[in-house]
């Protein structure tokens, strides 16, 4: 396996919380390098099965180098969002846990053609898919200047949004916007605040908020009573979805009661937003936004 891919996060707590039956059924919504994917295939007993999820079909490809197809491993080309779907087609009705680590991988970052990094000059593309129509660049020259200054608001949480959307309107009104350093030297945002911007874009494109929301609703379908949800997050934004849904069954943290007051609540929870220790982090510096949240079916 290419072990500058990616550098899964908090990889040993993960697994301890998340494999309770060796002899289970588990997904790994987010092969990436195959870190994750690849401990828990290692941990799985001879009835044991995994599949593993990437819309990005480097990251297939990638695995498929290192790793012969088996019966007890497979690997899935489509976005995490069809969970359910998919476990239908391949006869799947319950499982034993989810993983999902939501970072985006090094290689993306680290891949100046992708589009992903403010770090190099390229063309601004940030799709996770490659197949799929949309690009950033598209985004960036079509939207009007109230739906830039949303997205940039909203996933990027930047206070000066709507000057920056005003700025990208009246730049591209003269030349398309075409590159990655194009569209941060348009913004005019101090390089603190780039990567908020760049965020803010990725998750526009890939509609990343949305396919979340999809796939832990229908996590919550699959999931046995005593599996296990794992969501290591990033952000913000994503991590007050996961901490609400884990908490309430939904991403609104709306906590619903019987008739008698008692909250009905489809989840334990194992672990609240646990974080990288010191000597990780220093081992790998990008585990230290991680956040580990898992929950416990009832």
């Amino acid at each position: 396996m290419d072990s500058v891919y990616h550098i899964p996060a908090m990889l040993e707590e993960t697994l301890q919380g998340l494999i309770t039956n060796p002899e289970g059924i588990y997904v790994d919504v987010t092969l990436g390098g195959g870190g994750h994917s690849r401990a828990i295939y290692e941990r799985l007993g001879e009835n044991g099965q995994l599949f593993s999820f990437d819309q990005d079909k480097e990251a297939i490809e990638n695995m498929l180098k290192h790793n012969a197809p088996c019966a007890k491993w497979q690997l899935v080309h489509g976005n995490f969002r069809f969970l359910t779907n998919f476990m239908d087609y391949y006869g799947i009705e319950q499982l034993d846990g989810v993983l999902a680590d939501l970072g985006v991988s090094f290689h993306h970052f680290d891949t100046p053609e992708r589009g992903f990094s403010f770090r190099f000059d390229a063309p601004l593309d940030m799709r996770m898919n490659q197949q799929a129509g949309r690009t950033a660049a598209d985004i960036v020259n079509s939207y009007d200047e109230e739906s830039l200054a949303r997205v940039l608001y909203i996933f990027g949480e930047m206070k000066n949004a709507r000057q920056v959307a005003r700025r990208i309107v009246k730049a591209r009104s003269t030349n398309p916007i075409a590159t990655t350093e194009q569209f941060a030297e348009i913004c005019q945002v101090p390089k603190k605040d780039l990567a908020q911007l760049f965020q803010a874009l990725r998750i526009e494109v890939n509609d990343e908020m949305g396919a979340l929301r999809e796939m832990l609703e229908g996590a919550l379908q699959l999931i046995k009573p005593g599996g296990r949800l794992a969501i290591l997050t990033y952000h913000s934004l994503e991590d007050r979805m996961v901490k609400n849904f884990l908490r309430a069954g939904n991403i609104e943290g709306t906590i619903e009661k019987d008739f008698y007051g008692n909250a009905l609540t489809p989840f334990r929870v194992i672990e609240k937003g646990r974080q990288a220790t010191p000597e990780e982090v220093e081992r790998n510096p990008r585990s230290r936004s991680a956040r580990l949240r898992i929950g416990e079916k009832k």
